[in-house]
């Protein structure tokens, strides 16, 4: 990754925290994904396939920002479609 792409799992999520996106079981997302050495699979991953196990992700009851949701990715370099499949997780709910 180039070196305007930042690499930290925690502030990805907490951006995504103050965009208004609720976790449940944060405590084995942020595990998984820092045993993982390319964490953005690995949240793509769990986004789609994380409520086996307890992973979810919600809106907050104030509601969340589409565009704050967006930057983040974007500003995270995440690969095409991975968005995607983070909303359709938030619909799941």
């Amino acid at each position: 990754m180039g070196s305007s792409c930042k690499e930290s799992f925690e502030e990805f999520l907490e951006l995504l925290k103050r965009a208004g996106i609720e976790i449940t079981n944060e405590p084995e997302l942020r595990e998984r994904l820092a045993e993982s050495h390319r964490w953005r699979y690995a949240f793509k991953i769990l986004a789609a396939n994380g409520r086996q196990i307890g992973i979810r992700f919600g809106e907050a009851s104030r509601g969340c920002n589409a565009a704050e949701i967006a930057r983040a990715f974007a500003e995270f370099a995440f690969p095409e479609g991975v968005q995607t499949v983070f909303s359709a997780a938030l619909q799941a709910e």
